[in-house]
């Protein structure tokens, strides 16, 4: 990739996705398993009303500031491909292949196995409400595998029927979670005001407290991750400069303020407790709220939810690995578009591939859901440390690149996100020592791939 290309917007694409569909994909790469099943761990491990919400604001804080860096590196840069492209820029081709190997092998298809395992978990309350009886094990792996390949054959028809979809399934999350708010927080008769404040601080505050608040942070940070999904294809987007940095910040305060909400909604129709030990926190609060209909309204919605979440990772990250390819730092045969339909088939199959990879070594486990973002957590956090990062390297390496919009309270909202998630980072060690080491050895895997094929193409070349 040369400098010019770098900083252009010429493409390969179709530029077929307005604003409207960029905000969907920002909402809908967010709005997927988190809202309605990460509550229960976050309570289980901070145990209180207090933490609970402080665990939710910092998440949303955290975001908003990721935001802010990836706004000026998306209008500078736009790019398909998100993140890589700005690690390649600033770090060089190594350090940024070994973060698509690890998006790729680690966290990015571990992500879409997630949701499609809190798809097929709500299927399952749906099931039980009904009919009462539960799935099996193996039948919610199925029902969670099949769950991808029907959408990645979807996408595989071009990026125009992709973002329509988009659109669809970004209204059905709206209305989801809109549906918990208004119900939940209306249903005064149902509803129970001490559960905000039984109990409302810990027993004790000391060292395990804080460790407590990292550990739930995984998945407070988890159900608002996605938010950068516009600029995996950003490529596709008219008018990038202003379209991608507006979507960012537009998709990620919509969902922050419904977040809250429907945590309030959540608090306010089940107990702490209750709570803490739910795997279907949105259908047990609805039962309370309107009854079995309710539970079954509610568990269709959240379905219809996540499956559009996973179709919207799928979209994007697909684009990230063809990108990687295209620049000859991934499999080759990835870097292949539809010679009709202008989409990164070979990319999607082989995505599609091992995410069910890991969806079996999930359904293996006790806490399937729990186990994927422990396994990359620290993974993740790792890069985007990098990330956040390449914003100083590239001021300094292109200091006259257009850049239509400037992080905003630069450089105090660089050092301060990065002490943060350097300190998140120490404390998810701490917590989830094996989960992680798994992650990062995966991770450096990729090392080996890629001396290996440097030295492979110094003896052709002798």
């Amino acid at each position: 990739m040369t400098q010019i290309n770098q900083f252009s917007e010429t493409t390969d694409y179709k530029r077929d996705l307005g604003l409207t569909e960029s905000v969907s994909i920002v909402i809908g790469r967010i709005i997927g398993s988190g809202i309605f099943r990460t509550p229960a761990p976050i309570m289980l491990l901070v145990g209180c009303t207090s933490l609970f919400g402080l665990v939710w604001v910092i998440g949303g804080v955290l975001t908003i500031f990721s935001a802010v860096i990836y706004a000026e590196l998306a209008a500078m840069m736009p790019r398909s491909g998100g993140p890589y492209v700005y690690i390649r820029t600033a770090y060089g081709p190594f350090w940024a292949f070994l973060r698509g190997w690890a998006m790729f092998f680690v966290s990015e298809t571990g992500a879409i196995a997630a949701v499609a395992l809190v798809f097929a978990e709500y299927l399952n309350a749906l099931v039980v409400i009904t009919y009462g009886t539960q799935f099996d094990k193996t039948i919610t792996f199925l029902i969670a595998l099949t769950t991808i390949w029907i959408m990645t054959t979807a996408n595989l028809y071009g990026v125009y029927l992709s973002g329509k979809i988009q659109n669809v399934f970004a209204a059905v999350k709206i209305i989801a979670v809109g549906a918990i708010i208004g119900i939940g927080l209306t249903s005064i008769k149902t509803g129970n005001i001490s559960n905000f404040t039984t109990p409302l601080w810990p027993e004790t505050f000391n060292f395990s407290t804080i460790l407590a608040i990292g550990a739930a942070l995984r998945y407070s940070l988890f159900a608002f991750s996605g938010w950068e999904g516009a600029t995996y294809i950003a490529e596709e987007v008219k008018n990038p400069r202003r379209n991608l940095p507006l979507s960012l910040f537009l998709g990620i305060s919509g969902v922050m303020v419904l977040y809250m909400s429907a945590n309030a909604a959540y608090l306010l129709q089940l107990s702490p407790a209750t709570i803490a030990k739910s795997k279907w926190v949105a259908t047990e609060a609805m039962q309370v709220a309107m009854g079995a209909t309710g539970g079954i309204l509610i568990s269709i919605a959240v379905m219809l939810n996540t499956f559009g979440n996973i179709s919207t990772q799928i979209l994007c990250k697909a684009r990230a690995w063809q990108v990687m390819a295209r620049d000859g730092l991934f499999f080759k045969s990835f870097a292949n578009l539809h010679p009709i339909y202008k989409t990164p088939n070979v990319a999607l199959l082989g995505q599609g591939l091992w995410a069910s990879v890991l969806l079996i070594f999930a359904a293996s486990t006790a806490k399937s859901y729990e186990v994927m973002i422990d396994f990359f957590a620290a993974t993740s956090t790792i890069f985007n440390i990098m990330t956040f990062g390449s914003i100083y390297l590239l001021r300094q390496k292109y200091p006259d690149a257009e850049r239509p919009y400037k992080a905003w309270l630069y450089p105090y909202s660089l050092i301060g996100i990065i002490i943060f998630y350097l300190i998140y980072l120490g404390i998810t060690f701490w917590t989830a020592v094996v989960p992680s080491l798994i992650g990062i050895a995966l991770t450096f895997t990729g090392a080996i791939y890629y001396f290996w094929d440097v030295i492979k193409k110094f003896i052709s070349q002798e």
